[in-house]
């Protein structure tokens, strides 16, 4: 049976796109998502979505069609800046990248972004067959993909 996990990072309110859902086992600050081999937890930073992964998305047991299910949802409810943390992605198979390019040209097409997060090895050399790892763009440190999202400043000419 899949365990739980949860981060002492987590933001004090659900996403308001999943107010309506409970968490099965987890604290109630966070919403988290478990079939079979596949973990989804959401939590908030500011104006940016940060969505945690954990085990593989794959076509198999309906991963992929979780994953696409919680962004979608996401975007539904306005947010337009997701940063998918794929560190404990173990295997993203085509439907999985499926999920998330879908879910890169949905946000740009509406002015928003979606960005990676610690892509393993595994998930990289998967990006790279799809030729995905220059378009979509991915970081090794939360702080800076955060800030990466964050407008550029303006001074102003005298």
């Amino acid at each position: 049976m899949p365990m739980f996990f949860a981060r002492s990072s987590y933001s004090s309110t659900k996403h308001p796109a999943f107010q309506n859902e409970t968490n099965r086992g987890g604290p109630s600050s966070i919403f988290v998502e478990s079939v079979v081999s596949l973990q989804i937890s959401i939590r908030e930073s500011g104006d940016v979505a940060v969505v945690d992964l954990r085990g593989r998305s794959t076509l198999n047991d309906g991963e992929s069609e979780l994953l696409s299910s919680r962004l979608e949802k996401l975007i539904a409810s306005g947010m337009r800046k997701l940063l998918l943390n794929l560190q404990e992605l173990t295997h993203a198979d085509s439907s999985g990248i499926s999920v998330i390019v879908g879910t890169f040209a949905s946000l740009r097409r509406q002015g928003g972004d979606l960005k990676l997060l610690c892509p393993t090895d595994r998930v990289r050399k998967v990006l790279t067959v799809f030729r995905l790892q220059n378009i979509i763009p991915s970081f090794e440190d939360e702080a800076q993909a955060l800030a990466s999202f964050q407008p550029l400043g303006y001074s102003a000419k005298s």
